[in-house]
């Protein structure tokens, strides 16, 4: 491996005061971005080290990828020695996240005020459940209970079912994918200004938002036109397709995808039908044509309309499971669990064509030394460089940068 990661966030250091998924994942994004992530565990350790089965007790397979590309340090933020170090990191990095409570970080004394004391131009972001300034600012949140309330069971209930939560913890992953972008909107900002501040992220508000996009839809307009909710996503139709031998996942889109796919099997009475005559009206009868599509591909194999459908330009997909897809990801040796699944970076950079993984999941503490040499390091070097000159007590300090090189893993 590199000593040092690469990215377009190469030389920014993060303090990770996160745990469990949505604080972890923004930062593992930071991180595979090539950010020097700094993350502080409790002695107990996080619960994703755990969430699933792992090769080893304290690294799940889940842990593997969410805690790639960090280094961790073990403080116990409730003891004051713990809050002092904790401080003392803050004052040598460009970014905070966190996704602890309002009032646990006033009675640890890590909110962004005590932190931008330590350290004027941070980027603090501050991530949980609902809104600082609302009477729930201390609720628990969970990703259940931000589903909940974003208005994503009201979804299936539309669908003529009853709510039901998404099988993917989407309100931690959306809200972790915010914070990331979030902080680099921060950092381009100081970047031009000089000037850091908080970022407050509240997941209602971020679910909220990622719901109405399009179910806001008619509602949105003073007196509303009709009901909120996108009817074509709200179908009940709209679903993977049975095929001869298995599932594919069929959108026709315009007339004339209808059209191929009708005459293909052989509905030659379909191709006039006026339902599918204009975009109003596919969308405005779009449950019974995808009943109508559905009905058509069980005759034929997966295989066969995969290929039918890429030579028509029909938007079409294989529906694989999930075995299928851990399959066919890349591997990679982790030093301590041995062989596993790197899930990649998503985001292709032509300037930095790297490997997703420059540092593999750390074990708890795993980086303690390391860190507090480096916090020492910048601790001397600031002192020399903001000593008042002699004969001049009010002399302005010197600029210096926050970035330490990162060591590699040994």
């Amino acid at each position: 491996m590199p000593p040092t990661p690469t990215g377009p966030l190469h030389g920014v250091r993060v303090l990770d005061l996160s745990s469990v998924i949505m604080g972890p994942l923004a930062t593992q994004i930071l991180g595979d971005l090539g950010a020097d992530v700094i993350t502080v565990e409790d002695p107990k350790g996080t619960l994703s080290r755990v969430m699933t089965a792992g090769p080893v007790p304290t690294l799940s397979g889940l842990a593997l990828n969410l805690l790639r590309n960090k280094r961790n340090v073990v403080l116990d933020l409730k003891d004051p020695e713990g809050r002092r170090e904790a401080l003392e990191i803050a004052a040598t990095v460009d970014v905070v996240v966190t996704n602890l409570r309002p009032g646990t970080l006033a009675r640890l004394g890590l909110a962004y005020q005590d932190v931008r004391a330590v350290c004027e131009e941070v980027v603090y972001c501050q991530a949980q459940g609902y809104p600082s300034d609302s009477p729930a600012a201390d609720a628990p949140a969970y990703d259940d209970v931000i589903q909940a309330g974003s208005g994503i069971p009201d979804t299936f209930r539309r669908m003529g079912g009853v709510p039901v939560l998404v099988p993917t913890l989407v309100a931690d992953k959306v809200s972790g994918l915010t914070i990331a972008y979030a902080v680099m909107a921060a950092l381009f900002e100081r970047e031009r200004t000089g000037r850091g501040q908080r970022v407050e992220v509240p997941m209602i508000d971020v679910m909220t938002a990622f719901t109405l996009v399009e179910h806001a839809g008619p509602a949105t307009t003073v007196p509303p036109l009709g009901p909120p909710g996108y009817g074509r996503i709200l179908n009940p139709e709209r679903r993977p397709q049975r095929t001869r031998d298995g599932w594919i996942n069929v959108l026709a889109y315009t007339r004339q995808n209808y059209e191929d796919l009708f005459l293909a099997a052989g509905r030659d009475d379909l191709v006039q039908d006026e339902r599918i005559r204009s975009a109003r009206s596919r969308i405005a009868h779009a449950d019974s044509l995808y009943a109508e599509v559905a009905a058509v591909l069980v005759d034929r194999t997966t295989a066969e309309w995969l290929e039918f459908c890429g030579d028509k330009g029909i938007p079409a997909s294989p529906v694989p499971t999930l075995e299928e897809l851990v399959d066919e990801l890349p591997e990679d040796d982790h030093p301590l669990a041995g062989r596993y699944k790197v899930i990649p970076q998503p985001v292709r950079f032509a300037n930095h064509p790297g490997r997703t993984v420059h540092r593999h999941a750390a074990v708890s503490g795993q980086h303690n030394a390391e860190v507090r040499a480096e916090v020492a390091q910048w601790a001397e070097h600031h002192a020399e460089h903001h000593a008042p000159h002699p004969g001049d007590p009010d002399a302005a300090p010197d600029v210096t940068t926050h970035g330490v090189t990162a060591q590699e893993d040994r």
